[in-house]
């Protein structure tokens, strides 16, 4: 543990670092950490470049390793198995972090945000310094059945800690095989019912910011709330997390509606809200959101005197050429906070990451506190429980005993020009407590 009020930290070697320490360039630095992260990124699949079609599996010797047996779910793993993956130019034991993303899923958004997921943990990997973390990419194509048998192969491999997968039904599939063998999991799901125990959801969740924007509101003066959700399981999640968030800060919720994807669904769901209320929550991102928000001023609901509530899917510059969202407020991490990664990552691998690139990173930071333990004894079930939480890429963090996040979120207003912080986002859990 460490001292009340303060987090552990990761130290992060910079390319100027790296090009001191090995007498070169910044450009040669930074090839040699590309192709660091190449090596440490190596897997089954011709996953480490961009999306590309399945390919058959590694020869003897590859990146990653042959292929090992399946082990039965529930099936303790051997004290030394010969199946265990060895990591060629590391020395001693390896650090065997199986990382589990959809990378042939049907749908190209879902393969760039695995690609994206495995780059930024590459990267973390390279600016931990620690040569001994083996990254073992895993495909769970998505589906329960690919997430299984991901979860099968990286144990049998020798995985001593497991980070993914990335949706909630594939937590749900994979979960039972990597607690059955008292390994953590670190999912990247946005779903707080696949958390538990031992598997942690190192993500963004929609609830928290609910709560964080609605306080937020009410501190302002703020009493009267509606809102408006998309007419799906998230869309009732963050109803429940609204009307809860609502009741305990003293407010009083005037109306609430669901609505389909059409833009004549969201009409009606307007249109059907009753009148006198001075905020309502539009929980929704991008051209969701662009449809959205304009109908209430249509609808005679005046953003200069009805305050618009968001979630961190309002962190998308792409929200800022709606004219009616402009002086709304939501609730998400300090973007400022993380710029430094972004470049980082964009000098790197040639693209800007997508907003939640960044767990993958903060989960290899985790990886990396703790790998001066024992191997296989270091990573246990509760060993991610300290009270006084991570600093991460996007600020404080800790995992809570059931295993869902709590962060430190800052309140941030979309203004004519982008987006301003007016809430600081706290720097400690010192005084927070569970």
């Amino acid at each position: 543990m460490i001292g009340a009020g303060s987090r552990r930290r990761v130290a992060i070697p910079s390319w100027g670092d790296l090009a001191s320490r090995f007498n070169v360039t910044k450009p040669a630095a930074l090839a040699m950490a590309l192709g660091a992260a190449l090596f440490l990124g190596g897997c089954q699949g011709g996953i480490t470049g961009g999306p590309q079609a399945p390919q058959g599996p590694a020869a003897p010797g590859a990146i990653g390793g042959p292929s090992a047996p399946i082990l039965a779910p529930g099936m303790p793993i051997p004290a030394d198995p010969a199946g265990y993956v060895q990591a060629p130019g590391i020395t001693g034991e390896p650090i065997r972090v199986a990382l589990l993303l959809p990378f042939t899923h049907p749908s190209a958004e879902a393969k760039q945000i695995a690609q994206a997921l495995l780059d930024s943990a590459q990267l973390a990997v390279i600016e931990s310094g620690n040569r001994q973390i083996f990254l073992m990419p895993r495909d769970t194509k998505g589906t329960i059945e690919g997430a299984q048998a991901a979860a099968n192969q990286a144990l049998a491999e020798g995985a001593e800690i497991v980070l993914g997968p990335l949706f909630a039904q594939t937590v749900t599939a994979a979960a039972p095989i990597v607690k059955a063998r008292n390994i953590p999991m670190i999912a990247f799901s946005t779903d707080r019912a696949v958390a538990s125990q031992g598997v942690y959801l190192l993500s963004f969740q929609a609830e928290e910011e609910v709560a964080s924007a609605v306080r937020y509101a009410r501190a302002q003066g703020r009493t009267s709330f509606a809102g408006l959700f998309p007419a799906s399981a998230y869309g009732q999640r963050v109803q429940a997390a609204f009307e809860k968030a609502v009741g305990e800060s003293g407010g009083m919720v005037m109306g609430t509606a669901l609505y389909g994807p059409t833009p004549q669904e969201m009409l009606a769901a307007v249109r059907s809200l009753p009148r006198g209320f001075d905020a309502v929550l539009l929980p929704e991102g991008g051209q969701a959101l662009r449809t959205l928000a304009p109908l209430l001023p249509f609808n005679n609901i005046d953003p200069r005197t009805v305050k618009f509530l968001g979630t961190g899917l309002w962190d998308d510059r792409s929200i800022l050429s709606e004219p009616s969202i402009k002086g709304g407020w939501f609730a998400a991490p300090d973007p400022i906070v993380r710029e430094g990664f972004a470049q980082r990552f964009k000098e790197t691998y040639g693209y800007t990451p997508p907003r939640i690139a960044s767990l993958a990173y903060d989960a290899i930071s985790l990886v990396n506190t703790y790998a001066a333990g024992a191997p296989y004894q270091r990573y246990q079930t509760t060993t991610f429980l300290d009270p006084n939480g991570y600093q991460g890429i996007d600020g404080i963090f800790r995992f809570r005993p059931d295993g869902t996040i709590e962060r430190g979120l800052a309140i941030i207003e979309v203004t004519e020009t982008g987006f301003e912080t007016i809430g600081a986002a706290p720097v400690t859990f010192q005084a927070i407590g569970f």
